[in-house]
């Protein structure tokens, strides 16, 4: 069996109080958190604010860029 880290993203709709899309990633890579964020706005429309940590995912061209 493999040990390591596993990361989790999660769009959570805060006035709704329901997870809007999550995955689950083996590495840091911006990629599994932009699919989460193009996959979230398909269920309620676009959020007018995004609250998030400051990771490195978060602030690559990969996701400022989308």
């Amino acid at each position: 069996m493999h040990r390591g880290l596993l990361y989790l993203v999660a769009i959570i709709g805060w006035f709704i109080c329901q997870v809007l899309a999550w995955r689950i990633s083996n590495t840091l890579e911006a990629d599994f958190c932009v699919e989460v964020m193009n996959e979230a706005p398909q269920k309620i429309g676009t959020p007018d604010i995004m609250n998030m940590n400051q990771g490195s995912q978060f602030t690559s061209f990969a996701w400022t860029d989308r």
